[in-house]
């Protein structure tokens, strides 16, 4: 079997509970050994509730799985044997160069080096490594145990084998990969929640709708759509497809489109007014 190594921390303990549901072998690498025996325990006891509640993913019994997770506090008895290493380390983009920069010392032509990165582009963390061919970045969603979606974005100089290589293992192991063609600043996910944000935030800024009221339309109205068809399959199925539905609302979208207001700061009164009423709903439940 396939070894598979991740960097220890919330987002790594959640990679490797992945991985081993899907029977791979998982070492998990940290300088500190004491965070990786508190990062074992915390998988331990996520998997003991998983299996009890019903919800573990994968054939393989809750023991069975834990069977498949080692610790490691060497780097190059981690590597060693990898054939997929995931970074988790922090959103730091100099800690994530000095990591890819100590991997590139030490790993074969055949691994795969991927990071979880939310928002650094591949272009600035693995420009100038000898094994950048090898290099992508697997961005996953919070939590990706339950949200399986996984954004794949190359380097302009990434092999198409890397890309096709990590799509197949997302695959293999349940989530659901998208593949960039290119880097683009926030990927797809962010660029598309930040829209809706900053536009949430124009309406409530404006006074048209409360901050309560802004997220029930999307909770009770666009989200229970969303979270079936995306976007441009509500088009499609909204109309007689896609070209009846330009057709239909094109001068529409670009009207209102054209009414949008500037990029929100994120801050001042608007701030305290949602802050406020999030705090208060969150306490009283």
């Amino acid at each position: 079997v396939d070894v598979y190594f991740l960097f220890s921390g919330l987002i790594g303990r959640s990679w490797a509970m992945v991985f081993a549901a899907g029977g791979f072998k998982v070492k998990l690498y940290d300088i500190a050994q004491q965070q990786l025996t508190s990062a074992l325990e915390n998988i331990r006891n996520q998997m003991k509730e998983l299996e009890e509640s019903g919800f573990l993913k994968g054939a393989l019994s809750a023991e069975q799985q834990l069977a498949l997770i080692s610790i490691c506090t060497d780097l190059k008895a981690a590597v060693e044997g990898a054939t997929f290493i995931q970074e988790c380390t922090p959103e730091n983009l100099e800690l994530k160069k000095k990591i890819f920069g100590q991997l590139d010392l030490i790993v074969g032509d055949d691994v795969i080096l991927s990071s979880s990165t939310s928002c650094l582009l591949p272009s600035k963390l693995f420009t100038g490594l000898k094994h950048v061919k090898q290099c992508i970045v697997s961005h996953p969603v919070n939590p990706p145990y339950f949200v399986p979606l996984v954004e794949i974005v190359p380097h302009s100089e990434t092999d198409p084998s890397t890309t096709e290589r990590t799509y197949a293992l997302m695959k293999k192991i349940g989530q659901s990969p998208v593949k960039l063609n290119r880097e683009i600043e926030g990927f797809v996910l962010n660029r598309l929640q930040y829209a809706v944000i900053s536009e949430a935030w124009r309406l409530v800024g404006d006074g048209v709708i409360s901050p309560t009221d802004l997220d029930l339309v999307m909770s009770d109205g666009l989200g229970m759509r969303y979270a079936f068809i995306g976007p441009l399959e509500t088009m499609h199925l909204n109309a007689e497809g896609i070209s009846d539905y330009c057709e239909r609302y094109r001068e529409g979208m670009r009207l209102v489109l054209n009414t949008f207001g500037p990029v929100p700061e994120f801050s001042g009164e608007i701030q305290q007014k949602i802050n406020q009423v999030n705090t208060e709903l969150i306490n009283a439940v």
